[in-house]
């Protein structure tokens, strides 16, 4: 159900903070610019935490609610997103190392009865694939109804996953090409579940979080837990929750700052623990690079101003998470924020503070989804093109924010504000293949098939690995090229 948009008042935001040990783990500097983003509506609420050998450091500001302005801590619940995926990683490496399954084992040997995983020039899908985003699995199914766009994925039943599976055709050589999977992160989580006999939650619980006292870290919540659930916001409204029942191993599990600390504490050693062993091989490169990045099992490691960072990130409708350390052990950054805007570069800058950290430039997307609601999309258009003009650093006007701006009205049934979203955005952003493939997408929900096959044709022609794009195009009869860069 649509939401009204709640407008925040900066005077009631509340600030807490919270330090042990170790105060020189959060800058000023840092502290300033998650204030500033809070203020300048980037972000709703952030909690940063911090640990080192020497102990760990919390800080936080913003709201878990607009409606009652209590503040989030180091205790509050966030969605974790994509973080998942390193519990799911982890899972696997512990199969592997108590001697259960190898990497090498084959997709097929854990598949229910009567479903075939997909093969490629005689080559079939391994584990280590669907850890590594190496399958040649799309990003998500398409064989199921969305009734709720906020929540993407409720719909999507285990069966249709494997219905799903058992008749894709794959686009290129298994273990080839990064293409990251929220299909297959999710399919590893069940075919793990299934062969202990459990479901995934519970064999995350049994594995990762009683033995490294994860109270906080869960997918079905308790009703404390409840109580200290953040509410999600994008573009300044509230949205729902995710729920991913047939996919949990790749985004499902919803934590704490001071969960994730303990999480960071195993994973970096500092805290010795049973567990090691399979964080450790987690960690470990799987042989795969996607530009300066090496996948691991769940966990990706980058090089940032010359120092290895292993990491992930996470992102549902309404939470933006980070989590990382340095591969020495010596310091390690989780950063939550229940709304949208990816907060990586200030837990990259806390690692390494030779990384920049952004100006919080207010999202022109906010800005224009308040005149559309207030004014109209022809108000919006006009206001767009003379800030562009007149104020060009005053509002971030990526190509990104115009894009979740679009579908964020197609999810209110606004195709046609939406298409005028996309269409300035192609307009400003020629090359960029995610505008030409969004205005694409948008352009055939409202049956333009053949203008929304010309702007396909361009995203592919800019990005041959849209893997989503060609498959679109193929089911609309549309023989399309393998461009090369």
């Amino acid at each position: 159900m649509q939401k009204l948009i709640k407008i925040f008042i900066a005077s009631l935001i509340t600030i807490t903070f919270s330090c042990t040990t170790d105060d020189q783990n959060i800058s000023d500097e840092v502290k300033e610019n998650i204030i500033a983003r809070v203020n300048n509506d980037v972000n709703t609420g952030i909690v940063v935490g911090v640990i080192t050998p020497r102990g760990t450091s919390f800080f936080s500001y913003g709201v878990k609610s607009m409606e009652t302005n209590e503040p989030v801590d180091e205790h509050t619940i966030f969605e974790i997103g994509s973080i998942t995926k390193t519990f799911t990683g982890i899972l696997l490496a512990n199969e592997v190392v108590n001697g259960e399954l190898s990497l090498d084992d084959q997709l097929q040997n854990l598949l229910p009865e009567g479903i075939t995983a997909p093969t490629k020039n005689g080559e079939s899908i391994k584990l280590v694939h669907l850890a590594n985003h190496t399958s040649a699995l799309p990003r998500a199914p398409n064989n199921f109804v969305r009734t709720n766009p906020e929540n993407p994925y409720a719909d999507l039943t285990e069966q249709q996953v494997y219905e799903f599976v058992n008749n894709y055709e794959l686009p290129y050589d298994i273990g080839t090409k990064f293409l990251y999977s929220n299909l297959g992160m999710g399919l590893l989580g069940n075919v793990l579940a299934a062969k202990n006999n459990t479901t995934y939650e519970e064999l995350m619980l049994e594995k990762i979080a009683e033995p490294l006292n994860l109270e906080d870290t869960r997918i079905t919540l308790t009703s404390d837990m409840e109580n200290r659930f953040a509410k999600g916001y994008n573009m300044g409204v509230e949205v729902d929750y995710y729920t991913l029942p047939a996919i949990a191993g790749a985004g499902a599990i919803r934590s704490t700052a001071v969960d994730m600390l303990k999480y960071l504490a195993a994973n970096m050693g500092i805290k010795k623990t049973d567990l090691y062993p399979a964080l450790e091989l987690s960690h470990t490169s799987t042989g795969i690079n996607e530009g300066e990045m090496t996948a691991g099992l769940g966990w990706i490691t980058s090089m940032v101003e010359e120092e290895e960072i292993i990491w992930h990130d996470g992102g549902t409708g309404g939470f933006m998470s980070f989590i990382g350390f340095t591969k020495d052990g010596k310091k390690g950054v989780v950063v939550l924020t229940n709304s949208n805007g990816f907060p990586d570069d200030i837990g990259f800058h806390l690692l390494n503070p030779k990384s920049e950290l952004k100006n919080p430039t207010p999202s022109i997307a906010s800005k224009l989804n308040r005149i559309i609601e207030n004014e109209g999309i022809v108000a919006a258009l006009k206001s767009y093109a003379q800030l562009k003009k007149d104020n060009p650093d005053e509002y971030n006007f990526s190509s990104s924010e115009l894009i979740n701006l679009g579908y964020k009205l197609i999810q209110k049934d606004k195709i046609n504000e939406a298409l005028e979203i996309f269409r300035i955005n192609v307009e400003t952003y020629p090359d960029d293949w995610n505008a030409n493939d969004s205005y694409a997408e948008a352009l055939l929900r409202n049956n333009e098939k053949e203008k929304s096959i010309k702007y396909y044709k361009k995203s592919i022609q800019l990005n041959p690995e849209n893997a989503a794009g060609i498959t679109v195009l193929k089911e609309l009869g549309v023989e399309i090229e393998r461009y090369q860069k």
